[in-house]
């Protein structure tokens, strides 16, 4: 059974830096893209960023130069350095793991105050 965990979401002020981490359990996040989303409320939830195992991460416009995705494969953890965060950033952060099926984790709160 695949199992998603995201931690540490927060509260923070705008301008300061939090570390999310995504680990998985029962599949191997080298043979999948691993990929953060975000929903903010009354929002769709939305890409933010994601890695495919051997490629380049991609980002959404809105964090490009911000955010940073990267995977440590060994400790099937995948994470997002979130600088410089912005009132815009606040939102429920959800890690997905996609291998033939869709994995989502239970999502964590990221409170950007201004």
């Amino acid at each position: 059974q695949v199992q998603v965990v995201e931690s540490g979401g927060g509260l923070v002020q705008a301008g300061g830096s939090l570390r999310l981490s995504c680990a998985v359990s029962g599949s191997s996040i080298s043979i999948g893209v691993m990929g953060w989303y975000r929903q903010a409320p009354g929002k769709q939830r939305e890409m933010v960023a994601i890695i495919a195992s051997g490629g380049s991460p991609n980002y959404a416009d809105s964090v490009e130069g911000r955010f940073t995705i990267s995977r440590d494969n060994a400790k099937n953890t995948v994470y997002l350095q979130m600088n410089n965060l912005k009132p815009e950033d606040t939102a429920v952060y959800y890690c997905k793991l996609n291998f033939a099926f869709d994995y989502w984790g239970q999502g964590t709160q990221v409170t950007v105050s201004s």
